[in-house]
């Protein structure tokens, strides 16, 4: 994450975000020796796999919005439940646009990097998003609802 988007987060994700970073600073850094040829390259691997995360976790807590404050203008971004119409069929579907470490979630999580997630992300109320399908077809979709997870409104499909 390189930008200075702000996305949102409830406080128990930031808790476990902080937890995660925490942990992974406790770790022992990697110190590679002079002759780095002979060094195990799964060790470096999993070094800079390790300093990845980190920054990742330090750009994302830095840019985070704990709460449920929704400042105005209602955009999907992640940490939100949706609800979305598939135009061409009107069914809707919601779900929370989620990121890494959402898997206990008790709603279904699309991932930010998914094709629906990619698409929808950044979304305003009544937007139209077109999204591709590993079949090869575009799908239309619009943005009905898009509340912070955990906020009591989030659990009634949006409405």
């Amino acid at each position: 994450m390189t930008t200075t988007e702000r996305i949102r987060m409830t406080q128990q994700d930031h808790s476990r975000q902080l937890s995660e970073l925490i942990a992974l600073r406790s770790q022992h850094a990697v110190e590679a020796p002079d002759d780095f040829l002979d060094y195990h390259a799964n060790a470096i691997a999993r070094c800079c796999a390790r300093r990845a995360r980190i920054l990742e976790i330090e750009q994302l807590l830095a840019s985070a919005i704990v709460g449920i404050d929704t400042g105005g203008d209602v955009i999907a971004q992640p940490g939100m439940v949706v609800t979305i119409r598939y135009d061409a069929t009107g069914q809707t579907e919601t779900f929370l646009l989620g990121r890494r470490g959402a898997e206990n979630a008790d709603i279904t999580v699309y991932s930010t990097l998914s094709p629906l997630g990619r698409a929808i992300t950044g979304a305003r109320l009544g937007e139209q998003r077109v999204y591709a399908i590993p079949q090869g077809a575009n799908l239309v979709v619009t943005l009905l609802a898009a509340v912070p997870y955990g906020d009591g409104r989030a659990r009634c499909n949006g409405n």
